[in-house]
């Protein structure tokens, strides 16, 4: 990180506790806040250094950027954490992002497939980057569906198949159209558009590690940030399009 970061992540009631059995908690994670301590001494504060002090034994199953918000799942016994990650692995866990982006897709929905790779650091101090690289990149797959837009931004729907890290941000960005408030990937006047990165994880489905039950787990995002007071009936109770065009592809 930079000179110019100063960590400040938001206070009570974060996060916040959504659902807990004997295995897991499910928690909604602000943004501003780091998902795990860091490594320096003043990022220690963390949604799982918070949990920890009310939860013990406590097991990190995933992360979400600092700046992203929404839905994340803890476990509560050494069992479940396993049972979890393996679905995490395995892709059986279905996670949906809601994304506020720069300008308007001209398609409403396809699949990015374009490889991510680690950026080369060309300044040290500066928050790693993520780039798409066709030759050495890894697989990097993502639905987008378009539910809503204004003269200048548009909401999409997202689906990752993979989890690369930055994966949803670099491949908007690919597409020309970053998510507003994105210090990273996208342009000063992008950035100032938003006082917070618009991407937040809104919907989350996995098998309950002991018995099996599927859960689903909504978790709305800060309106009106994210588009109008009506979102929610844009998107509720709809699937997710999965076309088989690739929008881009490598």
């Amino acid at each position: 990180m930079s000179d110019a970061f100063v960590y400040q992540p938001p206070g009570a009631p974060w996060p916040k506790i959504l659902y807990q059995d004997k295995d897991l908690l499910v928690v909604e994670k602000p943004s501003g806040l780091l998902s795990n301590p860091g490594r320096a001494d003043h990022l220690q504060d963390s949604v799982q250094q918070r949990l920890a002090q009310q939860f013990n034994p406590l097991y990190l199953i995933h992360r979400l950027d600092m700046a992203t918000s929404g839905l994340m799942v803890f476990a509560l016994r050494k069992k479940a954490e396993a049972a979890l990650k393996q679905q995490f692995a395995s892709r059986l866990v279905a996670k949906t992002y809601l994304a506020r982006v720069a300008g308007i897709p001209p398609v409403p929905a396809g699949l990015i497939d374009l490889p991510l790779a680690a950026a080369p650091q060309l300044v040290t101090g500066l928050p790693p980057r993520h780039q798409v690289c066709l030759e050495h990149g890894k697989a990097a797959q993502t639905f987008y569906r378009l539910l809503w837009q204004d003269q200048c931004s548009a909401l999409v729907q997202l689906k990752p198949i993979t989890g690369r890290s930055h994966q949803l941000r670099v491949h908007l960005a690919s597409l020309g159209h970053p998510i507003l408030g994105d210090t990273i990937y996208a342009t000063p006047e992008q950035q100032q558009a938003a006082p917070r990165l618009l991407l937040h994880a809104t919907e989350l489905s996995f098998n309950q590690p002991y018995n099996g039950e599927r859960l689903h787990f909504v978790c709305p995002p800060q309106l009106p940030l994210f588009g109008p007071v009506e979102l929610p009936s844009l998107f509720s109770d709809e699937q997710m399009l999965c076309p088989t065009d690739k929008i881009l592809t490598d």
